[in-house]
C-alpha cells in the first residue's frame, strides 16, 4: 500500500488578512510537498492573536505528520508565534543560549546594538530545536511535529530547504491531463461515474475560457501508474465519445 505522509500550513500575520502583503509562501510550500510526496491538505490563516494560534496549531497538529508556520518570529511587539507554540505545547517559552550566542555575536562583527527587541528572536519553546536561517541568522525552530518558519518568502525558502531532508517522504502522486473542448456542465455526470468507478485516483475538472470558447482541463491524479492509466483511458474514452456526438 502507498504510504500517505500528510502536511498543513498555517500562515500567521494580521498583514495577510488585511492585504497589505501578499502570501507568497502557500505556492512553494504546495510546490515542494507534491515533490517530495506529502499531501498537502490544509492551509489556515490567522491573526496576530495568541488564543487563536494556539488553536489553530493543537487542531493542525493533531490532524497531519507535518505542520508548518510562517511568520511572527520577528522582533517586533506583535511578533508572538513563540510564544503561542509554547503555550501549545505547554513549555516556556525562553531564551535559546545557542540562538542568542549567534544572533548577539553576528550583530557585534557588524557594529550593530543587540537590542531587547533583536534578542526576542532568540526565543523559542523549551526542548525546540533550531531551523537553520542562512539568510538573516535567526533562527526558526521545530517541535514535535511543528515547523516554525520566518514569513519572508526568501527566509522561508531558505529554512524549507534545511527542513526537507529531515522529512519522511510519502509516495508520489502520478499525474495526468486530458484536454476537454467541452464545460463542466456536459462533463460533470460521466466525470462522475469514472470517478466511482476508480476509488483510488482523484479526478478533478478545471474550467477554462479562452477566444470566446468554455472548455474544460481534466486532471486524473493516482499514487500508481496503473491506477492512472485505467482511470485516464475512460477519461479519454468519455472524451472522444462526446466529441463523437457533438460531430
Amino acid at each position: 500500500m502507498p504510504e500517505i505522509v500528510t502536511a498543513a500550513m498555517l500562515v500567521i500575520g494580521d498583514e495577510i488578512l488585511s492585504g497589505r502583503t501578499k502570501d507568497k509562501n502557500i505556492g512553494h510550500l504546495a510546490d515542494i510537498m507534491t515533490a517530495i510526496g506529502i499531501d498537502l491538505k490544509e492551509v489556515r490563516i490567522v491573526a496576530d492573536e495568541e488564543d487563536e494560534i494556539v488553536a489553530a496549531v493543537n487542531a493542525l497538529r493533531a490532524r497531519y505528520t507535518y505542520v508548518f508556520t510562517t511568520g511572527g518570529i520577528g522582533p517586533t511587539h506583535d511578533d508572538i508565534t513563540a510564544d503561542a507554540i509554547a503555550k501549545a505545547f505547554g513549555v516556556p517559552c525562553e531564551y535559546d543560549a545557542k540562538a542568542y550566542a549567534m544572533l548577539e555575536a553576528s550583530y557585534a562583527a557588524r557594529g550593530i546594538e543587540y537590542t531587547e527587541a533583536r534578542k526576542r528572536m532568540a526565543r523559542m519553546p523549551r526542548g525546540a530545536d533550531h531551523i537553520d536561517n542562512p539568510v538573516s541568522i535567526a533562527p526558526g525552530f521545530r517541535i514535535g511535529n511543528v515547523h516554525v518558519t520566518a514569513g519572508v518568502p526568501a527566509i522561508f525558502q531558505a529554512m524549507l530547504d534545511n527542513v526537507v531532508p529531515t522529512l519522511k517522504a510519502g509516495t508520489r502522486m502520478l499525474s495526468a491531463t486530458v484536454h476537454c473542448p467541452f464545460g463542466e456542465g456536459l462533463v460533470g455526470g460521466p466525470l462522475g461515474d469514472i470517478q466511482r468507478a476508480h476509488p483510488d485516483t482523484i479526478i478533478g475538472s478545471y474550467p477554462k475560457y479562452s477566444d470566446g470558447k468554455f472548455w474544460t482541463e481534466l486532471v486524473v491524479r493516482a499514487r500508481s501508474q496503473e491506477a492512472l492509466d485505467a482511470a485516464r483511458a475512460d477519461v479519454e474514452a468519455m472524451v472522444a465519445g462526446l466529441t463523437s456526438a457533438a460531430s
